[in-house]
């Protein structure tokens, strides 16, 4: 089918929406936010007075449950979820497949004959989904079918609508029945509880009163759009989420002419949309942009504590597909859809709170800026030491495409501090002042230490852990995965550093604090300054750099993953009740399991297409060339018999070479994935040179021309 007969085809779909379907309505301000969940005002309304503060007491202090209140609760959640339409419940949880999972129940009883509606405590608080068929490592058995969901009231429950209906969502944790975990949730909550026990230990320290500690995540989620019409005419992109053949345009990227780009109307459209339906779940989207590679965009929410931050971020995913649906889209949320331009990440922007401070915002007294600089080489200590712990949490086959091509960062972990804060640092480990009110030796806690102004350093692209003025900015994570892995990890780190320097300090005289403090600090410095790296991640020199320093750069998933089991790594996450020994293995295997299977998957999609798409599309188009130099010689023509003859001759060696590594990559099937992803790219170099001598109207498969450009 040719170009032309692609884009009329689009067009003609009738199920699909116009090129430029009418607009969205506008967000009002505070007009049906949070409609759809039930938040505190709705708890509220609904519920009465003494439960109600039960309740936010366990949602905003982190008091124990009082399960005597859950009949009450569900009675008002039951009855503000079918005034909104719903006719079912389901327990909404997030298993190690790294999507989410629902099993819908309708308010329904049988009572003396005749149906009622009903939703009991127990109905809210626990949930026995089959666990059988979801991945858990050797954790349960296939016959082993029972696992339990527990309700996570921190996480308010909402309301998903579709079409005509509706389901009250209850996000909950997800366990089997020997009560491991078999989900993303229960081990982040794990490590919030892990950090808010350390951070009050160290808060002590500087003599602060016991306050409530908070962890922030505003997650940006970069995604890319491709007509749906495209999308169904690539078996890769249905089965796999990325193309696994495309030659590169002529243009792409390089004029760097998308990037904050006006946004074409129909994409505008749907971003409004996309927002609206975020709105009423209470998901505030602060920022929208065309980025990097043609077709690709970026959303950005609002901060939020993290563990709502992670359940928002998989309600976005599932709402920038549905909404693309309307508009005639498809939403692809794979790291690297696209061969040779940007891929996609979800920027990971991490910081912690001690009652109204954040302890990342550099502060603008001797007392903040101690507890800041703390607070950094707390950091600089933990990137350091668990480096590798960090890189694991963003594995995957989709990444692995992603990381250190096309301004994704290297999969070598640093950080950036900035030339300011990395020159407070140096000034620290060297005992000397440069830019204070006095001169000097530098003194933690007094006034000689210079202030440090909030966004007083540049950002740097190219770190995967940047700090940004009073956050961190993780950019490892890939556009798919869940923001659990990685927070569960930094949560339990930074904790491991953080009393570690307690136990140093609260052993220090009153009087001697502040220079004990300047000496554990410079210690750290000292110990573990190789992690920062202000330059460009971007550079080869910087990864020779990194293996001087000593850097681990697990460049694979396979040698990613191998930290997972390391004793020291059991040993911490278990002293941190975050991970058993038996839970880390069981991550271990299913994360392996998955990158095998989705490897193999690609090898057969793409061998598959190969036969029975590109080698027929090949072979007709050779012997048309064949069959016109027969009948220009047969004729007697004396021009063109020569060129269609060399045409032919070529396009036949190709079809030579092509034949010979769709065999390779067949017998590569039965071997080890390194086998498999290097006759893949073998292939693929064959099939995408061979889509620039073909003609447009036989090549079988839409092109990246036309996918990353038709939108």
């Amino acid at each position: 089918m040719s170009y032309l007969n692609r884009i009329n085809a689009i067009n003609a779909v009738a199920e699909f929406p116009a090129m430029e379907p009418a607009p969205a309505a506008p967000i009002e301000p505070d007009h049906n936010y949070a409609e759809d969940v039930f938040d505190a005002a709705s708890m509220r309304e609904y519920l009465p007075k003494d439960i109600c503060s039960k309740l936010l007491a366990t949602i905003e202090t982190g008091a124990p449950l009082d399960v005597q209140i859950a009949a009450d609760v569900a009675h008002a959640m039951k009855k503000w979820a079918m005034e909104r339409g719903a006719t079912h419940y389901t327990h909404w949880f997030q298993p190690l497949t790294g999507s989410t999972a629902e099993k819908h129940d309708a308010f329904l009883e049988i009572k003396d004959g005749k149906p009622i509606q009903s939703f009991s405590g127990k109905n809210l608080i626990v949930g026995e989904p089959d666990a059988s068929s979801f991945p858990s490592g050797g954790i349960r058995s296939t016959f082993e079918a029972r696992g339990y969901t527990a309700w996570d009231p921190t996480s308010p429950a909402f309301i998903k609508r579709h079409g005509n209906g509706a389901t009250l969502c209850i996000p909950t944790a997800f366990c089997a029945y020997t009560g491991e975990a078999l989900d993303k949730k229960t081990p982040l909550l794990r490590s919030m509880q892990a950090l808010s026990v350390a951070t009050k230990r160290l808060m002590k320290c500087f003599n602060l009163p016991e306050e409530k500690v908070e962890i922030t995540l505003g997650a940006e989620q970069e995604y890319f759009l491709i007509d749906k019409h495209f999308y169904l005419m690539r078996p890769d992109l249905v089965q796999t989420g990325r193309t696994v053949f495309g030659a590169p345009p002529a243009k792409h990227q390089q004029l760097e002419d998308h990037y904050f780009g006006s946004i074409k109307l129909r994409v505008l459209n749907f971003m409004t949309e996309v927002e609206n339906e975020l709105w009423k779940l209470g998901i505030p989207a602060k920022t929208r942009h065309n980025e990097v590679a043609p077709a690709q965009f970026e959303l950005a929410p609002m901060f939020e504590e993290v563990n709502l931050a992670c359940d928002h971020n998989m309600l976005i995913m599932e709402v920038l597909r549905q909404v693309a649906g309307r508009y005639g889209f498809v939403c692809l949320l794979h790291e690297k859809p696209f061969a040779g331009v940007n891929g996609s990440g979800k920027h990971n922007n991490w910081a912690v709170s001690y009652g109204k401070t954040n302890l990342l915002n550099p502060g603008s007294d001797p007392r903040q800026n101690a507890i800041f600089l703390t607070v950094l080489c707390a950091i600089i200590e933990a990137i350091d030491k668990h480096a590798d712990l960090l890189r694991a949490t963003v594995t995957g086959a989709g990444n692995d495409h992603r990381l250190g091509a096309n301004e994704a960062p290297p999969a070598v972990i640093s950080m950036y501090l900035g030339d300011q804060l990395a020159d407070v640092i140096d000034q620290l480990e060297h005992n000397e002042v440069k830019t204070s009110r006095s001169a000097g030796a530098m003194r933690i806690g007094v006034d000689t230490l210079p202030p440090l102004p909030k966004d007083a350093t540049d950002r740097n692209r190219t770190s995967p852990f940047a700090f940004t003025g009073n956050k961190f900015e993780f950019r490892a994570p890939g556009s798919s995965q869940s923001c659990a892995g990685p927070n569960t990890v930094l949560n339990v780190i930074i904790s491991e550093a953080f009393e570690r320097i307690a136990s140093v300090l609260e052993k220090l005289p009153k009087k001697e604090f502040h220079d004990g403090l300047q000496k554990e600090l410079r210690k750290i410095i000292r110990t573990h300054k190789r992690i920062i790296f202000n330059g460009d991640g971007y550079a080869d020199n910087w990864l020779k750099e990194a293996a001087k320093r000593g850097l681990p750069n697990a460049k694979t998933t396979m040698d990613a993953l191998r930290c997972l089991t390391a004793p020291a790594n059991v040993k911490m996450f278990e002293k941190y009740h975050v991970y058993t020994k038996r839970e880390l293995e069981s991550r271990y295997e299913v994360f392996l399991e998955d990158y095998h299977r989705r490897i193999h998957i690609e090898g057969e999609v793409a061998l598959e297409i190969a036969t029975s798409m590109i080698y027929p599309a090949v072979a007709q188009e050779y012997a048309k060339l064949a069959a016109a130099a027969v009948t220009g010689k047969s004729a007697g023509l004396k021009t063109g018999v020569k060129a269609l003859s060399v045409s032919a001759s070529e396009l036949g060696a190709k079809l030579d070479e092509l034949k010979a590594k769709t065999d390779a990559l067949r017998k590569a099937l039965g071997g080890l994935h390194e086998e498999i992803l290097a006759a893949m790219a073998d292939l693929r170099v064959t099939v995408d040179s061979i889509e620039k001598n073909v003609a447009d109207e036989s090549w079988p498969l839409p092109k990246y021309r036309e996918m990353l450009f038709v939108y």
